[in-house]
């Protein structure tokens, strides 16, 4: 078993050179074949033997390409007839490129009149076939159809193609009424096509799990379940999605577009319900965590997607800071603090505590090392207090803070006000009231703030929109609007009553 397992991981490890040993057939022939038009054209100079060199690695880097192709086919998860094809392409590719390195080198002149005469033929071959296989990669590694899809107009027309879907089709658009939409069709559906189906569907399920039809997902893949219905908490879905970004199993992969916070709230939601497939959001159980998230859902643009704007974006892209200390990361990670770069390469930071509630204000102090590098801080369900003002007083860059089911009142709010690049504030299930809402009134650039469940009161709400216009404030169902909803229950038509009409 354990030489098996050896074999094992070695076969991954070698497979995962794929993509970097197929560059080199691709590249050799194609020099040999420009080469070669040059040279009929009269345009260079080249020697027999020089070719003949580049068709020898070009052959070699096929072959090794193929042995790692397989290889790494042997860990599933692709569509069988696409793979097919695809392997015997590059085969092809390998066997053309041999014929042509042997027919250059006048080894079969030898033995054959007229060997020679394969080396052109060959070596077109070789090239249509690396140009095929490319393709089919491309749709095995990111979806059906990937080298074709953005092709635009008049071509699409011209060659008979569907018309281009717009950029962002997947995405959950806004719901008119969000309490009678189909949790499962409506809202959850939207999100894993947006996130999730693209490698895990009919034509490419990695893991062996597919996630474009609900029976499948239930199902699973090699690793067992995608979710336990009832426990979010012990579901590979939400877990991975939770997992640092660096990490190989995190989902999506990095690279991809990643969940925001609200659809892994719903979809935490979801599982914790039950995972129902028929149910309206007005018949689950809706909590504080995923309350905003289902009221943004509402609005064309969610609460988080506005803290994301393009201007926003471009500022973040101005603020040149140095790279954060490795030992001060470590300090946050040993606590139980995710620290991610908000994007590839970039020294802002991305600090959640969504595996470290029990974090306390004196831990907290941890971050102020990382006063410039911080931009989007979650520090929901935590144990802080307003004891925390002088941490989140020095950091200065701070876009986005989530404060949400933690013991901070208004108190803290008059340091927060003088945060001058906040944006995005989340202060559901505090101790703030209309007190802490004046606070705000100097932030000018503060565009969209959570009260659900607070002391607040619409006159304080009103306000606050007075003086800053630009201020989106979700404050959540109110008890009128909560009476008024079971108000309509109680005078709707029992099924019964239906039926006897």
């Amino acid at each position: 078993m354990i030489l098996l397992q050896a074999s094992s991981d070695w076969a991954a490890f070698i497979g995962r050179f794929h993509p970097v040993l197929v560059h080199l057939p691709i590249g050799f022939l194609l020099l040999a074949g420009l080469l070669e038009l040059g040279r009929l054209t009269n345009k260079v100079e080249v020697k027999d033997s020089t070719i003949s060199f580049i068709l020898f690695w070009s052959a070699i880097g096929a072959t090794a390409s193929c042995i790692a192709g397989y290889l790494l086919s042997l860990g599933g998860g692709y569509e069988t007839e696409l793979l097919e094809e695809h392997k015997w392409q590059g085969i092809w590719v390998a066997v053309a490129s041999w014929v042509a390195w042997v027919s250059k080198t006048d080894l079969l002149f030898q033995k054959f009149k007229f060997g020679g005469l394969l080396y052109l033929p060959a070596l077109a071959i070789g090239g249509l076939f690396t140009m095929v296989a490319g393709h089919h990669g491309g749709s095995l590694t990111h979806g059906e159809g990937y080298l074709t899809q953005e092709t635009p107009e008049p071509f699409r027309a011209w060659a008979g193609m569907e018309p281009k879907t717009e950029k962002g089709g997947d995405e959950i658009k806004p719901i008119a009424d969000v309490n009678n939409a189909l949790v499962y069709q409506d809202i959850v559906n939207p999100i894993l096509k947006a996130r999730c189906v693209q490698c895990h569907n009919a034509k490419k399920s990695k893991g062996d799990l597919r996630m474009d039809e609900i029976e499948l997902l239930k199902k699973g893949g090699e690793n067992g379940p995608a979710f336990i219905a009832g426990k979010s908490d012990e579901s590979e879905l939400i877990k991975r999605c939770l997992l640092p970004l660096e990490d190989e199993n995190h989902m999506p992969p990095k690279g991809k577009t990643q969940l925001s916070e609200g659809q892994v709230a719903i979809l935490s939601w979801w599982i914790d319900q039950g995972a129902p497939v028929d149910k309206k959001v007005a018949e689950l159980k809706t909590t504080d965590a995923v309350k905003p998230a289902l009221a943004a859902l509402s609005k064309p643009q969610s609460a988080e997607g506005s803290a994301s704007s393009s201007s926003q974006k471009d500022e973040l892209a101005s603020l040149n800071v140095s790279a954060p200390n490795a030992n001060d990361i470590e300090a946050l990670k040993k606590v139980g603090v995710l620290v991610t770069p908000i994007a590839t390469g970039s020294h802002l930071l991305d600090i959640n505590a969504v595996n470290a509630s029990g974090l306390t204000d004196s831990q907290l102090a941890l971050l102020e090392p990382l006063s410039e590098q911080i931009v989007w801080l979650k520090l929901n369900n935590t144990r802080i207090t307003d004891q925390a003002t002088s941490t989140l007083s020095q950091l200065k860059n701070l876009q986005k803070l989530h404060l949400e089911n933690t013991a901070i009142s208004d108190a803290l709010l008059q340091k927060i006000k003088d945060l001058s690049r906040l944006t995005y504030l989340n202060l559901v299930g505090t101790k703030i009231t209309d007190q802490g809402l004046k606070e705000l009134a100097a932030a000018k650039k503060l565009t969209s703030l959570h009260l659900w469940k607070t002391s607040v009161t619409e006159a304080g709400v009103s306000a606050l929109k007075q003086a800053n216009a630009a201020l989106e404030i979700t404050t959540g169902i109110t008890e009128q609007q909560i009476a008024e909803f079971v108000k309509v229950g109680q005078s709707a038509p029992k099924p019964e009553e239906v039926k006897k009409k």
